[in-house]
């Protein structure tokens, strides 16, 4: 699927449609962002994101005096509005901020938790005894509806850090919901992907299926009960999402989704309910970090297990040259290195208030030089690789007696990033979600935002010894790798993507093309990408295959083309970076076609 901006049609007249309702306006008069540019250089501050309208809410803010987070807030609400089946009010995330006054990167853990009477058999069909088939029963339920922690996490965020209130910030996303922005070949493309799950809500059926089908393209999608919601948060607080008439709803939908009587679905009830976003909070800890050639590689610690596997992967590749290799060589090192990763991510890392989860570990570059033993520069290792021993490590080539565990992959590409840097050089990563796109499938009645599926990434099935079983309260593992790069303390580069497991290997990979293979940061982000997560097979991009496909075989690597039902397209993550150079001047870069290509902005562009 191509997400291509569609430019305004000058002239033309240009249907407006959201809750069933079509108006006509001129074209000519049309204020909406439909333009997209892939990189963009200059001074001031500068956004990336995947969409036109979300990065020029947060450069609105950047043009306001607002910082680095009131921008990431402000680009974030927007994308709720506009990417609604990636991110929202109703989802979660991780969001990553370097300070210039102190020198010092912070985190927020804003992941969904599940609900405090969460059984241990959530995702097990009681008509049956068998868990319930991933899709459709699973993606389209209350049961997989965690606690969100989106609103939490803005509110945190600004209150932390930021420089403007909630109801500064929402202002542009606001707008953008109320006004309408243009319907692209995505956004058309998902909803039809996705209209026998939205068709059995009533209330998502009538906000994304007006007269039955998807919006088309070039018309105009308004949200006004979303525009409502945002005005509501911004007149009374987060309290107004976690309390009153607004939680109930939200428990209401998920204990009691609202079906239609004529659909197929099954549609299993869940378990949030008032008193659970009462208690949420999201979790402040200290950002995961090792040493790279130089550069300290700041990553997002469990719950996620970004920063861990990047982390360690980076661990295990110092230990070899990949500058001086031929890029095939380069390539097979960094699957080999990320299958060791990934089977440390599967034994050891969940959620630390569950799991005694070894981040300091992982990201030792003792342990990084002793798994580094199992690559043989020759020759590729047979799929799935054993974890490594974090109890007994000395940096030395052991003998391997641990038995093998194949990764377990269930998250999907239906996430976002955006990475912010202000005229003060404070800087945000910040990639959030509702899992598959579009969620649950349920909108709460009313207030025009999805609810995620987030749930969908623990384990099917519940294990005593998994540390990624579900548990009441628990945050499932996140793939989710917010990342920020500084070289001498100061930051050169706020990187992130979408893509599910295969994140942590997006984010990877450009980290490489650009500090190892001497790419630009736009050529980091092109370059052809590919996803060894602990597998018999590599998947990887056709364009991958075409190019290095026949030499990594050679090796004995399988490469097998990306895609899947929730994925029909080719594609592998989504990358949105701003680089800062030593001169101060900003380089916003976002994916020049993936996606159908993402929006950098810059405050005061180069002439």
């Amino acid at each position: 699927m191509q997400r291509t901006g569609l430019r305004a049609l000058a002239g033309a007249t240009i249907l407006s449609l959201g809750l069933g309702a079509f108006t006509a306006l001129p074209a000519s008069a049309d204020p909406r962002h439909t333009e997209k540019t892939p990189t963009a250089s200059g001074t001031g501050g500068a956004v990336a994101s995947v969409d036109p309208e979300a990065s020029a809410a947060g450069l609105e803010i950047l043009r306001q005096g607002g910082n680095a987070v009131d921008a990431a807030v402000a680009t974030a609400a927007a994308l709720g509005v506009t990417e609604p089946y990636s991110a929202g009010v109703g989802g979660g995330g991780y969001f990553m901020y370097y300070d210039a006054s102190t020198g010092k990167v912070s985190t927020i853990d804003g992941r969904e938790t599940a609900p405090a009477t969460t059984p241990h058999d959530a995702f097990i069909d009681p008509a049956t005894g068998k868990p319930y088939n991933f899709t459709p029963e699973l993606v389209t339920s209350g049961a997989a509806v965690g606690v969100p922690g989106t609103v939490a996490t803005w509110d945190k965020a600004l209150k932390n850090w930021g420089s403007q209130s909630f109801k500064q910030v929402l202002k542009p996303a606001t707008q953008v919901a109320s006004r309408g922005f243009v319907v692209d070949e995505t956004f058309h493309e998902q909803t039809q992907d996705n209209k026998e799950r939205f068709a059995a809500f009533s209330s998502t059926r009538e906000l994304f299926l007006p007269d039955g089908d998807a919006p088309q393209v070039g018309t105009i999608f308004k949200n006004p009960e979303l525009a409502d919601t945002y005005r509501l948060l911004a007149k009374e607080g987060p309290k107004a999402f976690y309390q009153g008439d607004l939680a109930s709803e939200i428990s209401q939908t998920v204990q009691a989704p609202p079906k239609v009587e004529d659909t197929d679905l099954p549609v299993p009830a869940g378990f949030v309910t008032t008193d659970d976003l009462v208690a949420y909070e999201v979790a402040e800890q200290k950002p995961t970090t090792v040493n790279y050639r130089g550069l300290d590689v700041y990553g997002m610690a469990p719950s996620s297990s970004g920063g861990t596997t990047i982390g360690e992967s980076l661990n295990i590749l110092s230990q070899f040259d990949l500058a001086g290799m031929e890029p095939t060589d380069a390539l097979h090192h960094y699957f080999e290195a990320t299958a060791l990763a990934y089977a440390d991510r599967g034994k050891y890392v969940g959620d630390p208030a569950f799991v005694d989860v070894p981040t300091t570990t992982l990201t030792n570059k003792l342990f990084g030089a002793e798994r580094a033993c199992e690559i043989d520069p020759q020759k590729a290792s047979a799929k799935p690789v054993a974890p490594g021993d974090v109890a007994n490590f000395d940096g030395k080539c052991p003998a391997s007696t641990a038995q093998p565990a194949e990764e377990q992959d269930t998250e999907n590409i239906s996430t976002t990033h955006l990475s912010v840097v202000d005229r003060w050089g404070n800087a945000v990563s910040y990639t959030l979600t509702i899992e598959q796109t579009g969620g649950s499938g349920m909108v709460v009645p009313g207030r025009g935002f999805l609810l995620n599926n987030e749930l969908t990434d623990f384990s099917t099935v519940y294990d005593p010894a998994d540390p990624n079983r579900i548990e009441p309260g628990k945050r499932p593992r996140s793939s989710m790798s917010p990342t920020i790069v500084l070289q001498d303390g100061k930051p050169v580069l706020a990187v992130g993507s979408p893509g599910g497991s295969t994140i942590i290997t997006t984010v990877l990979q450009t980290l490489l093309n650009r500090y190892d293979l001497g790419m630009s940061i736009s050529e980091a982000i092109a370059a052809p990408r590919a996803s060894q997560r602990n597998t018999a097979a590599v998947t990887a991009e056709p364009e991958f295959i075409t190019k290095y496909g026949s030499a990594l075989e050679a090796f004995g690597h399988k490469l097998t083309p990306a895609g899947d039902s929730f994925t029909p397209q080719a594609e592998i993550g989504a990358v949105e970076a701003v680089e800062i150079h030593a001169d101060g001047t900003l380089t916003a870069a976002a994916e020049p076609v993936r996606r159908g290509g993402g929006s950098a902005m810059v405050l005061k562009p180069n002439k």
